[in-house]
């Protein structure tokens, strides 16, 4: 069987190039020629060219790399040769301009020629007429504290301080089963406006960030005020992941909305929760003793924790954990079309989300028959046991080799052929030969660690660096919305060589997907060598 991933036993990577010639047949039965406007010299501009008489013949297409994803279940990439040779030339010209400054409240006050702070009543009035799609784009884009303010007090009922007339709280309202919900009144214009990160901090914290203000989640976890850096870890029971799951989320006492703003103390808090919950739940399911409660542990104490369950996994007669994947993913930043349409998940304050996932799930109609339940670390599994019996040898090993032996596909050996950004002992950044995401990053340890149980604290901590890493040289590029997700082996699995490997998936503005992408047809217009050379520029700026 031969498998479809660049990829190859050598250690090198593999793809093909389309060089197309072709003749197309003409079956156009009539001419529509049409004027379509007038040159500078008002000379007629013409359709003819879309109207040939004959057949049609490419004599020299554009070249098109074609290369298959490593991992066959993410499709392949397409790279258009012309663009990835402008882009070549400048490798540093691979950015995105930073957002725009905006503000209704300066456009009205010159417009009704009055001062910005002289006319209050009136600037009141000309929001509250404003279509929902003017207030929508303005809490999405302006970075004007006062029209956000304005469209804060559209969007729900606050209560204020009588003192300074600052907000101390939203104005609640019963709801049909009893329950007191704050009072929202334009529901997506609330959502889209506690994600800028514009909104002065006193409504962000009313709003959205004081615990309990958007629900009844509890609180179970939390890395403490110290160091300028306090996270909470928020239990989310009724979740759409079964079973439930919990997110990492900086506290009400600061505000993280950016990762300039994010520090390497606030990240290892974020990451500390997900590793702490996962070690616990599954000291959990073993009946181990744990002396854990209402405490964080320490570094050291989580590490114990840690080598203690491997200890007991490894013992025999242990039965199998019934939750045996972790899910972890991230959704940095968020934007909201007029349109309705939401572009991103929720971001507000950075926060993470994670979870135990079930090794089977009970089949409808049955009471005891099971099914294998799906962790998306189960499609790396599944592809590496297939390269392991096809050639007999470790997927990722020569995974890692084809990266260190990489060379560019446009053969010009005067530049730069490295797709490796960061690197320690314990864990590799790099530019994917075939990016899913124009500029998809992906981290993966490079020794045998397939999960956080397997990863000792200083492969933890190497984690934590390269992950942080990596969403600074994708918001340092000028990205914004920024999907990562987490692929895992499952917990003592022994027979596979699988790592630990996390994909950075950034949104592109000019290139959101369509149906190629549902095709898993991706389409990118640069070389990764080049897109790396940009990552490692922007590092070096840090």
């Amino acid at each position: 069987m031969k498998l479809r991933t660049c990829v190859s036993p050598e250690g090198k990577f593999i793809y093909g190039i389309h060089k197309p010639s072709f003749k197309i047949l003409n079956l156009r039965e009539n001419d529509l020629s049409q004027i379509l406007g007038l040159d500078t010299a008002d000379k007629p501009i013409d359709n003819r060219l879309n109207f040939p008489s004959g057949n049609v013949e490419e004599t020299q297409g554009e070249w098109i790399y074609e290369i298959p994803n490593p991992f066959p279940f993410r499709g392949a990439t397409y790279i258009d040769r012309n663009w990835a040779d402008a882009k070549a030339a400048d490798p540093l010209s691979i950015t995105l301009p930073p957002p725009l400054s905006a503000s209704m409240t300066n456009f009205l006050s010159k417009v009704l020629s009055c001062g910005k702070g002289g006319a209050k009543d009136i600037f009141n009035e000309a929001f509250a007429e404003l279509p929902e799609t003017v207030l929508l784009t303005l809490a999405s884009t302006s970075t004007d504290p006062e029209d956000l303010v304005r469209l804060a007090e559209l969007s729900c009922e606050f209560v204020y301080d009588d003192q300074s007339n600052t907000p101390i709280g939203l104005r609640f309202e019963e709801d049909e089963k009893g329950a007191y919900r704050p009072k929202i009144l334009k529901h997506d214009l609330f959502e889209t406006l506690v994600n800028n990160s514009f909104l002065p901090d006193i409504y962000k914290e009313v709003m959205v960030l004081r615990p309990g203000v958007q629900g009844d989640s509890e609180i179970v976890g939390e890395w403490p005020p110290e160091h300028d850096s306090h996270v909470f870890e928020y239990l989310r029971r009724n979740s759409y992941i079964p079973w439930g799951h919990s997110a990492s989320n900086i506290a009400n006492d600061l505000v993280r909305y950016s990762i300039a703003d994010l520090s390497d103390n606030d990240f290892g808090g974020l990451r500390h929760l997900y590793y702490q919950r996962t070690f616990i739940r599954i000291a959990e399911q073993l009946d181990m003793q744990i002396d854990a409660r209402r405490k964080c542990l320490t570094l050291s104490e989580m590490e114990k924790l840690r080598q203690n369950i491997i200890k007991e996994l490894e013992k025999p007669g242990t039965s199998p954990l019934q939750f045996d994947a972790t899910l972890w993913g991230w959704n940095y930043g968020f934007d909201f079309a007029a349109s309705g349409f939401r572009l991103h998940a929720s971001h507000q304050q950075i926060h993470h989300q994670f979870a135990l996932v079930t090794k089977e799930v009970c089949q409808s109609g049955t009471v005891n028959k099971m099914i294998s339940s799906y962790s998306c670390g189960d499609l790396v599994a599944d592809f590496v046991r297939s390269y392991q019996e096809e050639y007999v040898r470790s997927f990722f090993a020569d995974y890692v080799s084809a990266i260190r032996n990489n060379s560019r596909m446009d053969e010009k050996k005067y530049l730069s052929a490295d797709l490796v950004v960061f690197e320690d002992e314990n864990v590799m950044l790099f530019v994917p030969k075939a990016q899913t995401s124009q500029w998809e990053l992906q981290l993966m340890t490079s020794c045998p660690v397939g999960n956080i149980l397997e990863a000792d604290s200083n492969v933890r901590r190497s984690l934590n660096r390269g992950i942080l890493n990596a969403m600074r040289v994708l918001t340092g590029l000028g990205a914004q919305l920024i999907t990562v997700i987490e692929f895992s082996k499952r917990i003592g699995v022994k027979d596979i060589d699988q790592r630990l490997l996390y994909s950075f998936l950034p949104k592109i503005p000019y290139s959101m997907g369509a149906f190629s992408e549902a095709q898993l047809r991706y389409i990118n217009g640069h070389y990764p060598e080049d897109f790396a050379i940009a990552c490692r520029q922007e590092l070096e700026s840090h």
